[in-house]
């Protein structure tokens, strides 16, 4: 399948995203992939090869982002180092420019809407990964990062800012994850979103109801 040394790739790819992270680490990485595959049986006219080289590198400037707190792009600063990446590994030029366009359009807050149906499978086998039980999951590791609350009020979340203590896994879930079943790119990931996405409403909806409002007494 692969037409370089996809082995060296996927060790690189793998130390690098180690030091990262807990819910952009390289087991993120993985379940993306799995996604991706996932994806790509309901698509076999799309160029496997360009979808799972950008799916393993999605995340490589994540840990620089994070440094930054959020100040710099990791899908822009990802999709340049494409090709030095790639390169290095002995793939084909004309793989650069396909992956590196699939990395660059593969965020959420971004205005770059993927342009082909190989950048439509990566960017939602990464959203895949941010709902169902996995997503509440990831949504509590990146809070717990950066020191967020357990839980706030819809309030609190909604006028907070980012990579603060009231950036909690609910903001989270406000602000972006409620969302993304509206912007999956394929069918498929909208189906497989939907789904996903409405335990994860339930979730925080008794959350909320726990904390904020209460059980009644029996």
């Amino acid at each position: 399948m692969f037409q370089g040394d996809y082995q060296a790739l996927f060790a690189k790819v793998k130390s690098h995203l180690n030091d990262g992270g807990s819910c952009h680490d390289f087991d993120h990485t993985l379940r993306v992939m799995h996604n991706a595959e996932l994806l790509l049986a309901s698509h076999p006219q799309a160029d496997a090869q360009t979808v799972m080289l950008a799916a393993l590198l999605h995340d490589i400037a994540r840990p620089e982002e994070d440094k930054s707190r959020g100040r710099k792009c990791h899908a822009a600063a990802g999709a340049a180092m494409v090709p030095e990446w790639l390169a290095e590994c002995k793939f084909p030029e004309e793989l650069f420019a396909p992956v590196a366009a699939a990395v660059r359009t593969h965020r959420f807050r971004d205005k770059n809407e993927p342009e082909t149906l190989e950048a439509d499978l990566v960017f939602d086998a990464d959203k895949l990964d941010s709902l169902g039980a996995v997503g509440i999951g990831r949504a509590f590791l990146f809070a717990g990062h950066f020191n967020a609350r357990l839980h706030n009020t819809e309030t609190e979340a909604l006028n907070s800012e980012s990579y603060s203590r009231e950036d909690t896994a609910y903001r989270e879930y406000l602000v972006k994850l409620r969302y993304l079943p509206r912007r999956m790119r394929t069918a498929c990931g909208r189906k497989m979103a939907i789904e996903r996405a409405a335990f994860m409403t339930a979730f925080f909806e008794r959350m909320d109801s726990e904390i904020n409002s209460g059980d009644k007494l029996l």
